[in-house]
């Protein structure tokens, strides 16, 4: 007798493929289309998974492309605090695939938002599109403004100058300006402006329209770099709050699924775009919840080190070396130099197991 399943590899099976008495040795890819060369100038976005991705490349000696940096003079401990270094530009947590396909409409003169700036208290003011990114705010919409060109420049520069996109998945849920669509990373009121339902609504994206962005996205990206290469992947951090009106963990489950569907849509639609499963492996049973911090939301150290073999194994043919912290990094990536590098091994040696990221969304909670 005959089967379809018979003489299939091991990967194909459950009882078979692996990572079962050894959670570690875990490892869901089975085919990678391309590689990545230390040499090649990589970019990252999307949810804060991603800096997790940032930091790791960059402290194993890949070229993570930083197009915006702060000026010269500016310490490095300062620079990071400003966020500079953090991705290629300063354009903070990209969560949806809507922001993806807006701030590339606004960095290349397709789309002016109605809403360029945001009040922050008496005198302050913040980007609606980065409203963390510069801490205290700007002194003036002036100041907002000339940063919001450079970092459009830069934007462009990280675009045309990359030879590999990494994009994060992070969440469906977003606030969008009834007026003009305009996709918010967080809802006016927790970190600038204010809360007027009569201008701005809650909108929860389905898998097809998170397809249709990315689809979208890629296409003019090709356009301005036709050789560029693309990973998808999906965060596996929860949701730190949702706006619907049931438990946040069911409004995670469906977020993360409609993210996964959009990506496995689109890594099998565009040639040299390759889904890689991070997600996966942080929720994995094999795992059984310890890539969890206490908080069952963040992501210990173990998990992201977990992902970043996995990677490295497939897509930067090297074994892992080591991690860094994220300031340690971001100098590194600023820098550029023998000296950052060696900085950065020395002093993950004395790292904590978590590392903290920039997420927007923990803002939620310190709202009343």
């Amino acid at each position: 007798m005959t089967n379809p399943y018979i003489g299939k590899p091991d990967y194909q099976f459950w009882r078979r493929g692996g990572g079962h008495n050894n959670p570690e040795a875990f490892d869901p890819v089975t085919h990678a289309s391309f590689t990545v060369q230390q040499s090649a100038p990589v970019v990252t976005a999307g949810s804060c998974f991603a800096q997790h991705l940032a930091r790791h490349l960059t402290a194993n000696g890949f070229n993570v492309l930083v197009t915006e940096k702060a000026h010269p003079v500016i310490p490095d401990k300062y620079a990071a605090d400003f966020h500079y270094g953090m991705f290629a530009a300063r354009y903070g947590n990209i969560y949806t695939a809507r922001q993806l396909r807006q701030l590339l409409e606004r960095s290349y003169g397709l789309f002016e938002p109605r809403q360029r700036a945001w009040k922050l208290g008496a005198d302050r003011w913040v980007d609606p599109f980065r409203p963390q990114i510069q801490p205290g705010g700007y002194i003036s919409l002036r100041e907002l403004r000339l940063d919001q060109e450079v970092h459009f420049e830069a934007v462009r520069a990280a675009i045309e100058q990359m030879e590999v996109f990494v994009f994060t998945l992070g969440l469906t849920e977003a606030w969008v300006d009834r007026m003009d669509g305009a996709v918010y990373p967080l809802a006016p009121g927790v970190a600038g402006g204010e809360y007027d339902p009569s201008e701005v609504m809650f909108v929860n994206f389905s898998a097809r329209k998170t397809m249709e962005d990315l689809e979208w996205s890629l296409n003019f990206i090709r356009r301005q770099n036709p050789t560029v290469r693309c990973i998808l992947t999906v965060s596996p951090v929860p949701l730190n709050a949702t706006a619907v009106d049931r438990h946040v963990w069911v409004s995670t489950t469906y977020s993360k699924a409609a993210l996964r569907v959009a990506a496995e849509d689109i890594a099998n639609s565009f040639r040299n775009v390759d889904y890689f499963p991070s997600y996966e492996i942080i929720m994995s049973p094999h795992a059984g919840g310890a890539y969890f911090e206490a908080d069952r939301r963040s992501i210990n150290e173990a998990g992201v080190e977990h992902v970043m073999r996995t990677f490295f194994r497939h897509y930067g043919g090297l074994e892992y070396a080591k991690s860094a912290p994220p300031e340690v990094a971001r100098s590194a990536a600023l820098q550029s130099s023998n000296e950052a590098r060696e900085a950065s091994r020395r002093e993950t040696e004395d790292m904590g197991r978590i590392v903290q990221v920039l997420c927007d969304e923990e803002a939620i909670d310190n709202v009343e």
